[in-house]
């Protein structure tokens, strides 16, 4: 009887795309350039926090942003009503951007040097999670009637972000979410997780998201300054 071989194509592609995440994340140190990716469910409000969010930052921080769809340019067109350079990503199908992807989409980019690029990922919290894109940082967006428990269904996702931006806190009083326990299921997978409480439709908590932002963004140019020198 032929000998049976099994091959783990999942563990080769992952190792395949870590390599090409960690040396975009280098050209990204070498041209000064944040790379934040954005996570969540569909309908979390990725697109509103997003023009909340180049409001804040208008002539400070220049902005960019790629957005991913399956088959869709809605979000990108009402990006671009703020100003916003955008490049439209089709997946054709896939559920989630990986490194290879991600580079494609930033040479799209016509600003030389944005200072901040939003990369906003196909609304998933499983795919989107196992696929370094090589960004500097990690995203995820939480909405109140998504409920709280979801550090539970989806614990890599949580796990894999820098930053929880629970949204739709407006809506606290209609659904039945318990903030303090969702951070608490989140911290238990990620201590280091910030979680900031936002609206994007009233612009609660924008501020203090954008002062996240800055600090991550001067962070990353510090580990870029201190990679070139040593």
């Amino acid at each position: 009887m032929p000998e049976l071989r099994i091959l783990d194509v999942k563990q080769s592609l992952l190792g395949d795309n870590d390599r090409r995440a960690a040396a975009l994340r280098e050209q990204l140190h070498s041209k000064n350039t944040f790379l934040l990716n954005l996570m969540s469910a569909p309908g979390s409000g990725k697109t509103t926090l997003l023009r909340r969010t180049a409001q804040a930052l208008k002539g400070e921080i220049p902005m960019a942003v790629m957005e991913a769809d399956i088959d869709s340019d809605v979000d990108a067109r009402t990006m671009q009503e703020e100003g916003v350079e955008v490049v439209q990503l089709h997946t054709g199908g896939l559920c989630h951007l990986d490194a290879e992807m991600t580079a494609q989409g930033l040479t799209g980019l016509k600003r030389e040097k944005p200072g901040l690029i939003v990369l906003e990922n196909i609304g998933n919290l499983v795919c989107p999670a196992e696929f370094d894109t090589g960004a500097s940082r990690n995203a995820m967006i939480l909405s109140v009637p998504e409920g709280d428990d979801k550090p539970l269904k989806y614990p890599l996702m949580f796990t894999v972000c820098d930053v929880l931006l629970i949204n739709k806190i407006d809506t606290l009083g209609v659904f039945d979410f318990d903030i303090e326990a969702c951070t608490r299921r989140a911290r238990r997978l990620n201590p280091k997780l910030e979680v900031i409480p936002v609206s994007a439709k009233t612009g609660e908590g924008i501020d203090r998201w954008a002062d996240w932002l800055r600090r991550a963004i001067r962070d990353w140019q510090a580990e870029g300054e201190k990679a070139r020198q040593g």
